[in-house]
């Protein structure tokens, strides 16, 4: 809970309660495979779990992640019938821990050309989040084709330990003179934090305003329906 933020649709949404996080984690659980759940390995020497196909990137310039908008499904850019690889990343635009990951992401792509990279904003595809078991942002997984692989559970989000988490998974290696720069710390995945609305207080407070204020105008209507108030009222 230190690391992540909630994926609810607001900032105050919270991290959830127990028995919904056990509900998230059975989700999870039918999505990914055993495999999956293992902590992931920076040290090195095992096997590549997932044998990726690596895309053509004849003719390609420019090398970002993906940025989908509130219209755009996800199951949309992935190709089930495919074993190409893609990275996607479920994060928010309110949470420090994602604005702080985002020039790491946006540097990946550089670093693995032959992969694709894809990030979605959480509290605008809840039915994904909940989906695949999207309890805390930033949350990044590995998909081949439309099947989600495995997980990246580290607390340190850095380009290193992203590198290795998809060296380890894949067996495909990382550019080695790829760096973060200014231009990641730019885009296109935003690292400044934007304020959130948390729109169920804000309709709580307007119902019960015009609560306050529907019973102030009907105080005296109501109260001349109450038996022997008119009476009382006329003595």
């Amino acid at each position: 809970g230190g690391d992540a933020c909630g994926a609810g649709s607001s900032p105050a949404a919270p991290l959830g309660r127990a028995g919904g996080q056990g509900r998230e984690q059975a989700v999870l659980e039918t999505v990914l495979p055993a495999p999956a759940e293992e902590s992931n390995s920076t040290d090195g020497a095992k096997a590549p779990k997932v044998n990726c196909e690596e895309r053509n990137v004849t003719g390609v310039e420019r090398f970002t992640p993906q940025i989908l908008n509130v219209s755009q499904d996800l199951m949309e850019f992935l190709n089930p019938n495919s074993s190409d690889c893609t990275l996607v990343l479920f994060y928010t635009p309110w949470c420090r821990f994602s604005a702080s990951l985002a020039p790491h992401f946006n540097s990946l792509p550089r670093a693995f050309p032959t992969l694709r990279f894809l990030a979605l904003d959480a509290s605008q595809h809840s039915s994904l989040s909940t989906r695949f078991g999207t309890v805390a942002v930033p949350n990044i997984l590995l998909f081949q084709g439309a099947k989600p692989m495995a997980r990246f559970n580290h607390t340190d989000r850095t380009l290193e330990t992203l590198k290795d988490f998809i060296f380890n998974q894949t067996g495909i290696e990382a550019k080695s003179d790829v760096a973060v720069t200014e231009e990641d710390w730019e885009g296109p995945l935003p690292s400044v934090l934007t304020k959130g609305i948390d729109w169920l207080l804000l309709f709580s407070l307007l119902f019960l305003a015009s609560f306050v204020m529907y019973a102030t105008v009907r105080t005296e209507s109501i109260r001349w329906l109450i038996p022997g108030q008119e009476h009382e009222h006329q003595e």
